[in-house]
């Protein structure tokens, strides 16, 4: 070797150094017992092509980083090591995106250079800049910690205490103040003699089941009692039987907690809680719903988190735990289902048997929930939640990590190849992202089908509220110092702790029902309460920055298209069947244009038609116009009279969405799948042909 090239590896290791040092977990300063650092930084991982993590020494990994930075140290590391650097074909844009020139098309060395433009370790020189990527703006690096960056914090921290603080007493008190015209008709028609809920649309069924429900508390009181008393004289009483257990292991009034396993088990039913790990180093709470009378859950050492990696082969023959409890022609097929912004996997249980997880798992399936990142208790592998690198990520990561994490501990478990995906709100936002061409579309093959109830691609319009207007006007760094760099608004997670279950239900409903234009109309009144004891839950300030600030969603109007785009598909929309004809014949603009490839699976599209939150309309005819080739809706339905939270909510949500999301779960099953899982109760087996909905509607 000469010794131009010793000295070029030697410059080029000091710089390795330095460059570990600008992305680990502490500073040089920090050494465990054997004099290594923990957490110290050695090499980036793409997870795409855009999506880059810091592997350390300890086999753990750090979060987010710019593009241009997870290169940077990859090249120092293979100059010192005096191998050349080959990053790899980059999968971020796709043929038909390079061949696009229209006003969206993702330039590359655009984003480079933005990332680069963010790429210091200070705070206030990591905010973003203003004109950034179009859709996914790089996150900030924030580096290990300093004194300047812990001071920069603190100041970032107390601001935004102060300021969010009173954000949000003024969100409170114009919930209170426009619930004053309905306290005061509900008093007037106390006053004179009318029953204020008499008009609402299921007031009958509501007043049935409060009496349904009344009987049954007075019923587990009297076995509670019956039980003493036989504990009491030193009898024992038989066991129950199957079907007894399924009636209810809990009892008694409601306790209104945010437990899923206390509701499941409300029911009959039961649940294990799951830790798994994403790829950079987040840990999240998988729930798996199930039937006491047939299954043993795993034990509590098993269900903690594995490696932070998805669908590797590492963990041959780990999945028997559950096969094993089934046999072939009774095994249960798996269903993920994911919750949508500011709710947790709760929001599928806390309507009794109406709930649809509940539903889903009475009826046959294999029922899992996930809980996203931070949920109601933030946890990572390596960061503590006053690092702002804990709370460095968006929608981006959500659907590129912690839905792959979910999908790979699932199918571990269960031992299938595929399984069927249920999301909500968010939750259809995070799989559209991670579906998409230039993110991870080998997912696809891994879905046999995707339902999306009430889908968040494009925006309604309530983003146009002034409340939702004001974050969209003031810039990214004051954004920052009304909102900090940490969780969003954290006071709301205290007061979920603090306020009775009772308080915090009402004040919870008043508040949401006052941003998000939603209605209890449909709802059964008798679980209202309830239903908020699952949120808010913990998010990030930079999440919320994606949804509302002045660069992303709210600007855009769309989660995989710029503004420019929404508007030439308007103009299209416009032209009518012109348009449509025009677009048929040519075959290869909508492909150049589309989202997804081949590797998309079957859509199913739940839309409330009086959602003012999302534009779900506007999603289905994206479909139905054939600007997404390879997408197939195999069913879509539009509920007229639904709000937003409908879908999930409503007292006729199982004969509106649920029963339909088991028909479809059902017949998009892989043969293989069908064969050796049990027939679902209230299926019919039809063909598998498309069964697009007569409900459909533009």
């Amino acid at each position: 070797m000469s010794q131009t090239q010793l000295r070029t590896r030697a410059h080029a290791a000091v710089e390795y150094e330095q460059q570990a040092e600008k992305l680990s977990l502490e500073s040089s300063s920090q050494t465990d017992d054997n004099g290594d650092r923990a957490g110290h930084a050695v090499e980036a991982k793409f997870i795409t092509s855009l999506d880059p993590v810091i592997e350390t020494t300890d086999g753990n990994r750090l979060p987010a980083v710019p593009v241009q930075e997870a290169h940077k140290i990859n090249l120092l590391k293979s100059r010192s090591e005096g191998r050349p650097y080959r990053p790899g074909r980059p999968r971020g844009l796709s043929r038909f995106d390079r061949q696009r020139a229209g006003a969206g098309a993702v330039d590359r060395s655009e984003l480079m250079k933005d990332d680069h433009e963010s790429e210091s370790s200070r705070l206030d020189e990591a905010i973003p800049v203003l004109h950034t990527h179009p859709l996914f703006p790089p996150l900030p690096l924030y580096g290990a910690p300093s004194l300047l960056r812990d001071l920069q914090c603190t100041v970032l921290r107390t601001t935004s205490a102060v300021l969010s603080t009173a954000f949000l007493t003024v969100i409170v008190l114009g919930a209170l103040f426009t619930s004053i015209p309905h306290f005061v008709n509900y008093a007037w028609l106390w006053l004179t003699f009318r029953d204020p809920y008499k008009q609402r649309p299921f007031y009958d069924e509501e007043r049935r089941r409060l009496t349904i429900r009344k009987e049954q508390e007075e019923e587990w009181e009297r076995r509670t009692s019956k039980q003493d008393a036989t504990i009491q004289n030193g009898t024992i009483e038989p066991a129950a039987s199957s079907q007894e257990r399924l009636v209810a292991l809990e009892g008694g009034p409601d306790k209104l907690v945010c437990d899923i396993r206390y509701y499941a088990r409300r029911v009959g039913l039961d649940a294990e809680e799951f830790k798994v790990q994403t790829e950079d180093g987040f840990i999240l709470t998988l729930w798996h719903i199930y039937s006491p009378s047939e299954y043993t859950p795993r034990p509590s050492m098993e269900r903690q988190p594995d490696e932070p990696s998805v669908f590797t082969d590492s963990k041959e023959g780990f999945q028997q735990h559950i096969p094993k409890q089934y046999s072939d022609g009774n095994r249960r097929y798996p269903v993920l289902l994911v919750h949508g912004l500011l709710q947790s996997a709760g929001a599928y249980c806390a309507n009794d048997d109406d709930s649809l997880a509940f539903y889903l798992c009475k009826s046959g399936y294999d029922v899992w929930l996930g809980n996203n990142r931070c949920g109601f208790s933030p946890e990572h592998s390596l960061l503590k939640y006053h690092d702002p690198r804990m709370w460095a990520w968006n929608i981006r990561q959500m659907g590129v990590m912690d839905l792959p994490a979910f999908m790979s501990r699932v199918l571990v478990e269960t031992g299938f190849e595929k399984l069927g995906l249920v999301c909500h709100s968010q939750g259809t936002t995070e799989a559209f992202v991670a579906l998409a061409k230039e993110q991870r579309p080998d997912l696809g093959d891994r879905i046999s089908v995707f339902c999306a109830l009430a889908p968040a691609v494009y925006a309604g319009p309530l983003i146009g509220k002034m409340y939702f207007k004001f974050m969209r006007v003031i810039s990214p760094s004051m954004f920052r110092v009304f909102f900090g760099i940490h969780s969003f608004i954290p006071l709301m997670m205290t007061m979920h702790r603090m306020l009775p279950g009772k308080l915090y239900g009402a004040l919870g409903y008043r508040v949401f029902s006052f941003l998000f234009n939603w209605t209890d109309t449909r709802w059964d009144r008798g679980l209202r309460d309830r239903l908020f004891q699952f949120s808010p839950v913990y998010v990030s300030a930079e999440s919320m920055r994606w949804w509302l600030g002045r660069e992303c969603f709210a600007k855009q109007k769309c989660i995989l298209a710029t503004r420019e785009d929404g508007q030439n598909e308007e103009v299209e929309d416009g032209d009518g069947e012109e348009s449509s004809e025009r677009a048929s014949s040519d075959e290869d603009d909508r492909g150049r244009t589309a989202w997804y490839d081949e590797h998309v699976p079957p859509l199913a599209l739940w839309v409330a038609g009086s959602d003012d939150l999302v534009d779900g309309r506007r999603l289905l005819r994206r479909f139905q116009r054939g600007r997404e080739p390879f997408v197939q809706v195999v069913h879509s339905k539009v509920i007229e009279e639904y709000e937003h939270l409908d879908v999930l909510w409503a007292m006729d949500a199982v004969e509106q969405v649920g029963s339909e999301v088991r028909q479809v779960l059902w017949k998009t099953m892989p043969e293989e799948a069908r064969r050796i899982c049990r027939k679902i109760s209230g299926v019919v087996d039809d063909d598998r042909g498309d069964s697009q909905s007569s409900d459909q509607q533009e």
